[in-house]
């Protein structure tokens, strides 16, 4: 097979498409450079297909390769790459919810898409090469895909302005991180963070990423033109739901005095039993004469009339299954301090969504290590999200978090951490877990109000609240459109979208859209922020109600930590060989001590003497002598040239035998043991001293008083 290699320009670096080379058996691969970055995607459909399943088995796969960044894996015992990263679920998701709409949803051969990160320069991210590699092969294959082909960038806005594509340098203070995938037209796909960012600078940040998508997928398709136009030989299974006219016409005649019935109940639990009760008549009701199969499409049908009327009704008559208007909230109320012995733990309701979130204070040795492909380092807070399956009302076993776990706690991750406070202010490691105890839509947005309403309930001293609020649309083949407030689960799974919005008062902090449809343009995402401002404030205004600002004192289960700043130059000290003096001020006062490298020493402990005592050892160990002080000492060596006087532990100064000189000394009545018997000062003397000088290289020149 040829190569083929196309290169152009991408934000002022170099972008490489090329085929031909590696993953010859795959369907299609592609191999993406951008810098030094490159990212391997191949596209494989199987032949076969599975049954009983009623989705599109599209699995996205994004493989990390520590070879990537010339690492090796930080475990003693295990080398090898094994379980993905957050990190690395959270790029497989984002490839995943930009090319998912793209498939027809019928489609029931499995498929696969890998992105392997083969390596990785400090300047450009892998997962937008990744999702640029991803769909040049889906676009190579020749597979037919029902929305047109999309591309990704990033853009941040920096000190500079709105940047496509940053590198780490521009990064280190930015105030926006958005990733959009595109097609030419339409945005389908957003994952942003932002420090209170106004909604029209995110709409800015939005129209410019469009503008260089247009100009990447034009780059995309000369790429695939140069590899010549395949033939997908594969045959695609699709879900067959043919039904006969007869069939049909009997489905539509009941449903035409009953649906409205049970679809227009306000609450979710009765909404659903009516639903099921529906179909279950209708499969009762039909002849005898029909098989299992047929009575089975037959219900399938009866379900694509309620989707069908639950938009239709939305569009034309602005009401919703619920009743509400189309910017009306569910239903609000808040509580906090349910949990007894929890460090702050609050309680939110948005109709039958209701989120538990609960705040875990720890020591800076709590924080998460990092050893990943791109990043290493600390993590001190950390939001997980949990959703068990009773809280819609199933049954199946409890395992670990899934993908959607991890994303949903990411988002809210992001949107609550630019309003924690820095490390030097609160020195705690914050973990939040959010437990979805009922879900009827957008508890990834509930768990986000909680969280904000328990971290203050805790004590932790954020700026601002934060809450959160998921929009959708509902759009016909005319271009009409209607935006949704607060969507409720049957919204979200027949809608158009799912736009999830958080923030402060002031400004956005993280956003997250996906899309059923080929996706939306700019206008619609703009309404849809400002109507998303309007909910904002009015939950936050809900939850001021509870509590308006963080409580001033930590709760009494919380660790208690004092801190202090000693000389980096001192810490080895502190330490002691093989860490003998550090543990024995941890074992003697049963508190924790985390030394960082710039000096910063916290002391954690439930005791607050023993606290006491330990920070009185600590500061004995590092203490440093300050020119002018008056210190009480003890003569620890005396020369013919001075005494030696201790004045704390660790810590001497010299007084020179000069200071003794002439009448003045002898009339003080001082003198040394060493070279004259006769005098006053010898080994063992406690006398008060005061630091006369502190020469270039630290040694300390002392002087007596009486």
């Amino acid at each position: 097979m040829n190569i083929i290699r196309k290169e152009a320009a991408l934000a002022g670096r170099q972008l490489i498409l090329e085929t031909g080379r590696l993953a010859s058996l795959a369907d299609a691969s592609v191999m993406c450079q951008y810098g030094g970055t490159q990212v391997l995607a191949t596209f494989t459909v199987s032949g076969s297909v599975r049954q009983g399943i009623d989705y599109l088995p599209l699995m996205v796969d994004y493989e990390e390769r520590l070879y990537a960044a010339g690492k090796i894996k930080g475990s003693r015992f295990i080398k090898r790459e094994g379980r993905p990263t957050d990190e690395a679920i959270l790029s497989g998701r984002l490839i995943d919810r930009a090319l998912r709409p793209l498939f027809n949803p019928q489609i029931r051969n499995d498929i696969q898409i890998v992105a392997t990160v083969l390596s990785v320069d400090k300047d450009n991210d892998p997962d937008i090469v990744a999702l640029v590699a991803a769909s040049a092969a889906l676009a190579l294959s020749g597979i037919k895909l029902v929305s047109p082909l999309v591309a990704a960038v990033r853009v941040a806005k920096v000190e500079d302005g709105l940047v496509v594509n940053p590198t780490a340098k521009q990064t280190e203070k930015l105030s926006l991180d958005l990733v959009l995938a595109a097609s030419k037209d339409k945005i389908n796909m957003i994952e942003a963070g932002g420090q209170e960012v106004p909604e029209a600078e995110l709409v800015k940040a939005l129209v410019l990423g469009q503008q260089q998508i247009k100009k990447l997928l034009s780059f995309i398709n000369s790429f695939i033109k140069s590899a010549g136009e395949r033939k997908f030989v594969k045959e695609l299974i699709l879900e067959k739901r043919e039904i006969t006219a007869s069939l049909k016409e009997q489905v539509e005649k009941f449903a035409v005095s009953r649906l409205d019935q049970a679809l227009f109940v306000e609450d979710k639990k009765e909404r659903l039993n009516s639903l099921r009760v529906l179909e279950e008549t209708l499969s009762d009701s039909l002849s005898d004469e029909l098989d299992q199969e047929q009575k089975t499409i037959a219900v399938k049908y009866l379900q694509e009339l309620v989707k069908k009327r639950a938009r239709v009704s939305v569009l034309k008559s602005a009401k919703r299954v619920d009743g509400r208007g189309l910017a009306e909230i569910r239903p609000l109320s808040c509580e906090v301090g349910l949990l007894a012995c929890a460090h702050g733990s609050a309680l939110f309701n948005r109709g039958t969504t209701q989120a538990l979130s609960v705040v875990t204070l720890g020591s800076p040795g709590d924080e998460q290590l990092l050893d990943e492909m791109r990043q290493e380092g600390k993590k001190r807070y950390m939001h997980h999200y949990n959703f068990p399956p009773f809280s819609v009302g199933e049954v199946s076993p409890l395992r670990g978090p899934g993908r959607r776990e991890i994303g949903h706690g990411a988002l809210a991750e992001r949107a609550l951490e630019p309003v924690l406070p820095k490390k030097e202010d609160f020195p705690y490691t914050i973990r939040v877990v959010s437990e979805v105890l009922s879900s009827n839509g957008s508890s990834s947005m509930a768990s986000t109000c909680g969280s904000s309403l328990a971290l203050m309930d805790a004590g932790v001293p954020i700026t601002k609240p934060v809450a959160g609020i998921a929009m959708g649309v509902i759009t016909d083949k005319n271009d009409k459109c209607a935006i949704l407030t607060d969507i409720q689960g049957i919204e979200d799974h027949d809608g158009d979208m799912d736009f999830k919005v958080a923030g402060t008062k002031d400004g956005v902090t993280a956003l997250q859209m996906d899309v059923k449809v080929d996706g939306l343009n700019a206008d619609i995402l703009k309404q849809a922020l400002d109507q998303a401002r309007d909910a904002r404030l009015k939950i936050l205004d809900t939850m001021k109600l509870v509590l308006d600002k963080p409580r001033e004192k930590l709760s009494p289960f919380a660790p208690k930590i004092i801190t202090i700043r000693i000389n980096p130059e001192k810490i080895g000290a502190l330490i002691g060989p093989g860490g003998k003096v550090i543990n024995g001020i941890i074992d003697k006062t049963g508190v924790t001590i985390d030394v960082e490298d710039n000096g910063l020493v916290a002391i954690t402990g439930k005791n607050g003497d023993n606290l006491e005592e330990a920070l009185r050892l600590v500061e004995a160990i590092t203490r440093e002598a300050k020119l002018g002080e008056i210190y009480d000492a003890e003569i620890k060596r005396v020369e013919n040239f001075g005494a030696f006087a201790e004045i704390f532990s660790g810590q001497s100064g010299l007084i020179r035998s000069s200071s003794f000189g002439g009448a003045r000394g002898q009339q003080r009545g001082y003198g040394f043991a060493k070279p004259n018997p006769g005098g006053q000062l010898k080994v063992g003397d406690k006398i008060k001293v005061r630091v006369k000088e502190i020469d270039d290289l630290g040694r300390i020149n002392l002087e007596v008083i009486r």
